[in-house]
């Protein structure tokens, strides 16, 4: 069975109402915003995010109403987020589409994007739950942490493996770990369930940055443009290792373009291909596999089968994907 498939099967029917909860949350009297809105529904993405989310709280004694509202919560938060970072990166391709911004502006990608984040706030609320509306509360600063922190890392050129991995924790971690988390917390799990959810969610969340940041080595249809991290100076785990074990000449040569913001189509292709000669691929591929391994022993520990066998399928999906 398709790994898509097999991840989301114990939740089939959970997601289904899922799904059509999320599109009657998001109605604006405002036709301009409906306009976008509308635009943004046609290109969602692949619910991995509430998906985890509910099969959390199916192992840890069942879906419920908070379970519905935590994931309507997260998932209109990583939207809104998605907004708001094609603007700060000027990025025009969102799921192989002309972004929000591309097409509305800056002022409007960012003003919806508020209509979702606030929209977000809302299902938090209804969910009841301070506990959950905490993590929400302190996931939304995370993630704009990490996207700050990461435009320091560009501005200062910063080229250092353990504040990388900081980084994507905050931006990208963060956001799985927690979807998790208020999984868990929604079906009233023992501390010790909650705590090993949100570990696990954090190892799917880099695991699944590892895998879009090697996407920017290749020239597969994957959504956005090969080499595009790099034109925007975020040098990524497979750059960083190949620089940091590069002879005293090449790492000259190669932050020298990295330094003066010479990002020609040629200095790319230089700096990609040098990443792919010096092992930085299977550097970034090995770490995947290390993290996968420590994924795979707390997966273990989850009674339900069903559950495991999703997860299990999941963790394969978020490191194989296509795009």
């Amino acid at each position: 069975m398709d790994k898509k498939l097999l991840l989301a099967k114990p939740v089939t029917e959970e997601l289904e109402k899922f799904n059509s909860i999320y599109k009657s949350s998001l109605h604006s009297g405002n036709e301009r915003i409906q306009e976008i809105i509308d635009y943004i529904m046609k290109s969602d993405g692949k619910r991995i995010r509430p998906t985890l989310l509910l099969l959390a709280a199916k192992a840890c004694g069942g879906i419920n109403d908070i379970t519905y509202n935590a994931a309507l919560t997260v998932e209109l938060l990583h939207t809104a987020s998605l907004i708001h970072d094609d603007v700060v990166d000027d990025s025009k391709i969102r799921r192989g589409r002309a972004s929000v911004n591309a097409i509305y502006d800056n002022k409007m990608a960012v003003l919806v994007g508020d209509f979702f984040l606030s929209t977000a706030l809302i299902k938090s609320i209804l969910t009841g739950n301070i506990e959950i509306i905490s993590n929400v509360s302190s996931l939304g600063r995370d993630l704009a942490e990490g996207e700050l922190n990461q435009l320091s890392l560009v501005k200062e050129l910063i080229i250092d493996e353990k504040e990388y991995f900081e980084v994507i924790k905050k931006k990208t971690a963060s956001l799985m770990s927690v979807c998790m988390r208020i999984g868990a917390i929604s079906a009233n799990a023992s501390k010790d369930d909650v705590e090993k959810f949100t570990k696990l969610g954090e190892l799917f969340g880099i695991c699944f940055q590892l895998r879009d940041d090697i996407f920017d080595y290749f020239t597969d249809k994957i959504g956005k443009p090969t080499g595009n991290d790099i034109k925007e100076g975020k040098i990524t785990l497979p750059l960083l290792f190949a620089l940091e074990n590069a002879t005293k000449e090449e790492k000259e040569e190669l932050t020298s373009i990295i330094f003066s913001y010479d990002y020609t189509e040629e200095n790319i292709q230089k700096l990609i291909s040098f990443a792919k000669d010096h092992g930085g691929i299977d550097y970034a591929y090995n770490k995947i596999e290390e993290l996968k391994a420590k994924a795979e022993v707390l997966i273990e520990t989850i009674p339900n089968t069903e559950v495991r066998q999703a997860l299990d399928a999941a963790l394969d999906y978020i490191i194989e994907r296509a795009y």
